[in-house]
């Protein structure tokens, strides 16, 4: 008020106009002249009384908006609820409000009073967030240990925790493991939990659910992206180092590990469906817990707000597969975890897409599946098409059975007679190519006389195969005779070596 004083002391006491009071205070003209008329109209005159203090001139002036507020107040709970779905704004709500009660207040009145009641509730409940858009996921950072009765040890039970943004409806399960089929498991059993699909999952930038984290454009794992699209939902990580991108997933957290993992501390598992049923029961009971500062409770609302927007569950369930890229060798196949797939001779030392599930194996070339095999168990097998063969395709090739026979001769007549029968085992001439391949490329490493020598013993012992010309190189044993004789080679002279003439002397 002191300066409301200089005011009325420069108007009525030194007769200043309004703008040169307006400069002399470094204030707008029109506040002068605003003052000036409340002052009017509270008929007070210069010098004012020197029993008026600030607050008795303010009330003067001011008259307090507690003398104004009209008889109607608005059900600010209502209004936070509604603001929650699609389409709603405060201007909506106020324009109902107004229409019930045309003397209720203003516009901006009504929207500061409902940002100060905001303000009083739940932190987690600030931010508005509309039915059905977003799922907050997470793990937690306390675990739980799960016993093992035989030996004793325990083992960390990690907790998942998904909560929905607008009704807080939670979802929790732990886990043995922190690794992406387990992260693709809980998922599906989340959304199969609150029966729907939200518009959009929040996650963190955990390497399970982002390969590239980036500020502006990170890289989703692909088989993540993959259980996305089968959903019809989006995947959208929250920023590095920002912590309120998924403020629910951390609140939710928090407090599960207060109202959920606090309450088991005492108890001991055996087993990972033991601890789930026990987060189960919890869990119902938290969703069925009264908000202390708002009607209802996390499943009350989700039932009025979530359920109704969520996108329904599509018709299959999603099936886990994991990506990887491969190369098509010139037998055309590709290798995926120690076994051979074909695919068609076209793309021939192209890369490709694999996807791989519990049971399947697809390839991909730039989008498009070009094959389709069942999963090979074990090590070493072939899933072979003939129809991925062309009688012609062998133009195609750099190598054929006859140019590595052809090979296999000018090396010696063991080597040859093991590339034929390598050949001439398989189903397919192809699938021996990579054997072949490979002991071309001894020659190397050692003479043709030493791999001239190993294919022999590789065909005396029935061993024949790239490995076993390769151990036999490595070892030596293409200079000891497969009867156990040992051929003629020179060895070190030292006190401690006796050599072979040692023995043969004992023996007689």
């Amino acid at each position: 008020m002191r300066k409301t004083r200089e005011i009325l002391c420069l108007k009525w006491e030194k007769g200043l106009a309004l703008r040169q009071i307006a400069r002399s205070l470094n204030i707008s003209h029109s506040t002068v002249k605003d003052h000036l008329s409340r002052a009017e109209l509270a008929k007070l005159s210069w010098p004012l009384p020197e029993d008026m203090n600030d607050n008795v001139l303010e009330e003067l002036l001011f008259p307090s908006r507690l003398n104004r507020i009209p008889s109607h107040q608005p059900d600010f709970a209502y209004i936070h609820k509604e603001l929650r779905k699609k389409g709603v704004t405060l201007e909506l709500l106020w324009t109902e409000y107004k229409r019930e009660h045309p003397d209720g207040y203003q516009y901006s009145w009504f929207c500061d009073l409902y940002r100060n009641w905001r303000g009083q509730i739940d932190i987690s409940m600030r931010q508005v967030h509309k039915a059905g858009e977003k799922l907050f996921v997470d793990w937690a950072g306390q675990t739980l240990p799960i016993v093992d009765k035989d030996t004793g040890e325990t083992r960390p039970a990690y907790l998942f925790v998904a909560v929905l943004g607008a009704s807080n409806y939670t979802y929790a399960e732990a886990s043995l493991t922190l690794d992406l089929p387990s992260w693709i498991a809980v998922h599906c059993r989340a959304l199969a939990f609150i029966g729907g699909v939200p518009l959009l999952i929040i996650p963190d930038n955990a390497k399970t659910a982002v390969v590239k984290p980036d500020y502006y454009e990170p890289v989703v794992h692909a088989a993540y992206q993959e259980m996305a699209d089968h959903y019809g939902t989006v995947i959208l990580p929250a920023r590095a180092r920002k912590a309120k991108d998924k403020a629910k997933a951390e609140k939710g957290v928090q407090f599960l590990e207060n109202w959920l993992l606090a309450p088991l501390r005492n108890r001991t598992f055996f087993s990972l469906f033991d601890l789930n049923q026990a987060l189960r029961l919890s869990l119902e009971n938290l969703n069925e817990r009264p908000f202390q500062k708002l009607e209802g409770s996390r499943k009350t609302l989700f039932k009025a707000l979530d359920k109704p927007a969520l996108k329904p569950l599509p018709p299959t369930h999603y099936e886990f597969a994991y990506w990887k890229k491969a190369k098509v060798n010139i037998d055309c196949h590709i290798q995926v975890e120690n076994n051979f797939y074909s695919v068609p001779y076209k793309l021939v030392r192209k890369q490709v897409d694999v996807r791989i599930t519990a049971t399947t194996l697809e390839v991909f070339f730039k989008g498009e599946r070009v094959s389709s095999h069942s999963r090979c168990s074990g090590r070493g097998q072939y899933a072979t098409d003939s129809s991925h063969f062309s009688p012609a395709h062998r133009s195609y090739l750099e190598w054929t059975p006859e140019r590595l026979i052809s090979w296999a001769e000018n090396v010696g007549t063991h080597t040859s007679h093991l590339v034929r029968r390598i050949l001439e085992t398989k189903a397919h001439p192809e699938q021996g190519y990579r054997s072949c391949l490979g002991i071309m490329r001894l020659v190397k490493r050692y003479s043709q006389e030493r791999l001239e020598a190993a294919c022999n013993r590789a065909l005396e012992s029935g061993a024949c195969s790239y490995k076993s010309v390769n151990s036999i190189l490595e070892k030596g044993l293409d200079q000891v005779t497969f009867g156990g004789a040992v051929k003629a080679f020179s060895y070190s002279k030292h006190a401690n070596v006796r050599g072979p003439k040692y023995y043969s002397d004992k023996e007689e």
